[in-house]
């Protein structure tokens, strides 16, 4: 009899104390690695954004800019190739994606639709429509270089920004891009 309750008792309170704490240190890693997983993710969006207005950037430079006029006879009119000319930042405050998202306006002449064939998002054929954690612009120098911008605060402090830049020059008439992003402060 004695021999069978040895054997049905329970576990001691070392025995939990044990377990609980393998546990929460369980717990506590699982959430730092979903934490980093999610920044990462949200990261991705200013990598990715900047590759493409670079994309159209370079795609805009490579078009042969015309006038739209009617040539008189056995009239001649040379190409260019020039740079789209600065964006406005979308969204125009940083308290807009200041720990949130902004979706931008389809309304003509706001946001991505700013513009003309020469300037601004028009002329770089680019646009975003989910919403966005980053605020973005395009800056251009007239026929020598233009940098791609995303600044954000996914944290929400208002302290401490993340910035992610690409920059590309003209060189021998072609567009030379950075190989990579210069990323400052990415996680915040």
């Amino acid at each position: 009899m004695i021999t069978k309750l040895r054997n049905a008792r329970g576990f001691t309170l070392v025995e939990l104390m044990i377990v609980v704490a393998i546990v929460g240190i369980l717990a506590a890693l699982a959430i730092f690695g979903v934490k980093k997983y999610v920044t990462n993710s949200k990261t991705a969006e200013a990598r990715n954004t900047l590759g493409q207005i670079s994309k159209d950037g370079a795609g805009a430079w490579s078009r042969e800019i015309m006038v739209a006029s009617v040539l008189a006879d056995q009239g001649t009119v040379a190409g260019a190739n020039v740079l789209c000319t600065s964006s406005s930042k979308v969204p125009a405050t940083m308290d807009l994606v200041q720990g949130k998202k902004y979706q931008a306006s389809t309304a003509p002449q706001t946001d991505y639709n700013e513009g003309s064939s020469t300037a601004s998002w028009v002329c770089l054929h680019f646009s975003m429509e989910g919403p966005q954690y980053y605020q973005y612009q395009y800056i251009a120098t007239p026929g020598v270089s233009f940098d791609s911008t995303a600044i954000g605060d996914l944290n929400g402090d208002g302290t401490i920004f993340s910035q992610f830049t690409r920059s590309a020059v003209i060189r021998n008439q072609q567009v030379v891009l950075s190989p990579s992003i210069q990323e400052i402060n990415p996680d915040e």
